[in-house]
């Protein structure tokens, strides 16, 4: 196991500092990216770029979010320690780690068998104990709804009904819809009432495909 250092803990530092000048100021945010060690969620051969703030690839075709990104969507949830928080797309496990943090308790949904295996038992190394689940991110995980928050961490053509399902009243839904080719816009929903949402657009960023059982 690859350790965490002091100059590690430097650099993450500095990150925090670069993402408060790109504008993020939610300090339960900030403070769980001090803590999360990003270097361990990458390959050894990009260690030495982990607390820049940009995507990087992992298994299976895959990336690891950009820090920035990662901050924008954890405070677009809105969420509070102990918020029950959805995950679509555990990934490296970088944002699951970081959502840990900030006390909130991740229920995570990863489509990609190689990577579910690895990012599991990585997150257990590491102390973290999210409810990890193998299988389709459109259906999400009806079983432990609702929740206070849903995040998606890949690209999506549409915005899923099942997920909205599955949001509590005030609870928020925070997505990037768009083309798989192009860049895809951020958007965060709220739901209102039973039957009730609103939506608000976040800017422009760029995911990896959202899959689903059919792919």
């Amino acid at each position: 196991m690859r350790k965490d250092t002091p100059k590690h803990q430097g650099l993450r530092n500095q990150l925090v500092e670069v993402l408060r000048e790109k504008g993020v100021n939610n300090e339960a945010v900030l403070t769980a990216i001090s803590k999360v060690p990003r270097h361990l969620y990458m390959d050894s051969s990009f260690e030495q770029y982990a607390y820049r703030d940009q995507a990087f690839p992992i298994r299976a075709n895959q990336t690891i979010s950009q820090p920035y990104t990662v901050a924008v969507q954890s405070d677009l949830l809105g969420v509070s320690e102990g918020d029950k928080v959805l995950e679509i797309g555990t990934g490296s496990g970088y944002q699951a780690a970081v959502l840990c943090e900030m006390g909130v308790k991740v229920f995570t949904v990863e489509r990609q068998k190689e990577l579910f295996d690895h990012t599991s038992v990585l997150l257990q190394q590491l102390g973290y104990k999210p409810t990890a689940k193998f299988g389709d991110g459109y259906k999400g995980m009806p079983t432990f709804a609702p929740f206070d928050g849903i995040v998606v961490t890949a690209a999506a053509p549409e915005i899923p009904k099942a997920l909205l399902a599955q949001l509590k009243v005030g609870g928020r839904l925070v997505i990037p819809v768009g083309a798989v080719d192009a860049v895809q816009t951020m958007y965060c929903i709220t739901r209102k009432s039973e039957k009730q949402f609103s939506r608000a657009v976040h800017g422009d960023f760029r995911f990896v495909p959202m899959l689903s059982d059919k792919e």
